[in-house]
């Protein structure tokens, strides 16, 4: 059995046409070191390069339409690949340069949903094939695969991966569900929440901030998501759903979740697209 290469694929956000442009037209693209440092970790280096493009890219934005293969990686300097430039602030900023193979076009390609900025997604080839919308491609844990089919089964419309700022503090939510009179945060927090108090401390004040904004925080364990997953997870989450008027898809009325309906719908891709 070959295992799947966590970051095989790096999913980058473009927003600057100019870039897109050299990497169509010069087989390159750009990514700054101290990006890579702070975002990647252990997922670099990629084999593959994809582009999330943004909406100054009109009918193509908000969606992955074209990737390539990364044949080489370089660490240049600005003013080595901007070399009419003027000398300023960014002149001796370090970057990755990946060299690439001609971009490729995928046949269908994968939007986001709500429209949503990421910073940048690493995942295996196998969810980059596969996926239909821009949160299919994360690849945090199985726990977090686990709820996501579940998600998906049941209709609960939710974005992995969601980063939010409240009171100039950064937070990263394992999946965020945008109701009619309010939000929740869904964290799947596996074994070590309960087993690390340092961390158990730290994510009470998180949770109290998010809910001091008008989040609500449910949190769920290891067993719970591989045990009970269908009698307990899903019920509360839906409860909690249902108790804030309803999913916000962004039409004239929310939708509220009835398992009874919902749980037995079959689909291998949203409805909205």
């Amino acid at each position: 059995m070959i295992m799947a290469k966590r970051g095989e694929v790096l999913v980058a956000i473009v927003n600057d046409k100019r870039d897109f442009a050299i990497a169509q037209n010069h087989n390159w693209y750009r990514i700054p070191v101290s990006s890579a440092k702070k975002w990647l970790k252990n997922r670099w280096p990629p084999e593959w390069l994809a582009f999330y493009q943004t909406k100054v890219f009109g009918p193509e934005a908000h969606s992955i339409r074209y990737f390539s293969q990364v044949i080489d990686i370089n660490k240049v300097y600005r003013w080595q690949i901007f070399p009419d430039e003027p000398i300023g602030k960014k002149t001796n900023q370090q970057y990755y340069q990946l060299i690439l193979n001609p971009l490729q076009k995928l046949p269908e390609p994968i939007f986001s949903r709500r429209w949503r900025r990421i910073v940048f997604i690493p995942t295996t080839w196998q969810k980059f094939i596969q996926a239909v919308e821009i949160n299919d491609l994360y690849d945090e844990s199985p726990l977090e695969d686990r709820f996501w089919a579940e998600f998906k089964r049941h209709r609960i419309f939710a974005e992995r991966q969601e980063f939010l700022t409240v009171k100039r503090q950064n937070y990263a939510l394992d999946f965020a569900i945008y109701c009619d009179k309010g939000n929740i945060d869904v964290e799947t927090d596996g074994d070590t929440w309960h087993a690390n108090p340092e961390k158990a401390a730290q994510d009470n004040l998180r949770d109290n901030a998010l809910e001091a904004v008008g989040w609500k925080v449910l949190r769920f364990t290891t067993h719970q998501i591989n045990e009970k997953v269908e009698a307990y997870c899903i019920p509360t989450i839906t409860e909690t759903i249902n108790n804030l008027g309803g999913i916000d898809e962004g039409k004239l009325v929310p939708r509220e979740i009835d398992l009874d309906v919902d749980g037995s719908y079959q689909m291998s891709l949203f409805d909205d697209f």
